[in-house]
């Protein structure tokens, strides 16, 4: 970014206009916030995020359990133009579909079409998966170091972006003040035109 490219507008000289030692300072405010305020922002939003995705990882721990399963057959192709489960299509979109049964951690038994561990399934195969304390088919728990990584990847993304709004807010902020000049000069330019040359004119 080339916003210290202002800070020389800083210098007493007789050609320094207002307009000038504003646009130093908003290229002073950019810095700091680029350099300071963005990577304040991004820390801060990183650890927002892990603390929530790491209590999120901690309850499903609680909350999900593997149990044994056993493949009773495989499950017959759906119909056509039948709507798939999208729970199970985001799970394993490859997958044979097997009817099992298993355990629910509540002791009762349980029976239902499942994505199959191996390919090609057979009947009898036996597998773990992953269920609530009811006994329903879940996904795997977030794992610890998956939310961190998605954590950080949060706070990078904050402070980029932050860092961009600063910079677009510094562009337009120059772009205003360089219309503003070129307006003051189209005036000035205007009015002395006219006279420009002449003589007794004072040129």
């Amino acid at each position: 970014m080339r916003t210290a490219m202002g800070v020389w507008r800083w210098r007493r000289n007789p050609l320094r206009r207002p307009t000038d030692l504003f646009e130093a300072w908003v290229a002073f405010a950019a810095v700091i916030c680029v350099l300071l305020v963005a990577p304040a922002v991004g820390w801060a939003t990183g650890l927002q995020v892990d603390g929530t995705l790491q209590r999120a990882a901690s309850e499903q721990r609680q909350e999900r359990q593997l149990v044994p399963a056993v493949v009773l057959r495989t499950a017959p192709d759906p119909p056509a133009g039948a709507e798939s489960d999208p729970t199970a299509d985001r799970q394993t979109p490859a997958r044979t579909q097997v009817v099992a049964s298993w355990i629910a951690p509540d002791g009762t038994s349980r029976q239902g079409t499942v994505p199959a561990a191996e390919e090609p399934p057979r009947p009898g195969d036996r597998f773990r998966m992953w269920t609530d304390s009811g006994g329903r088919l879940v996904g795997r728990p977030l794992d610890p170091s998956a939310a961190s990584f998605h954590a950080t990847m949060a706070g990078l993304a904050a402070a980029l972006g932050l860092a961009a709004l600063v910079e677009t807010v510094r562009r337009l902020v120059v772009r205003r003040l360089m219309h503003r000049r070129y307006s003051r000069l189209d005036r000035a330019w205007a009015a002395a035109g006219p006279d420009w040359g002449r003589a007794g004119a004072g040129s």
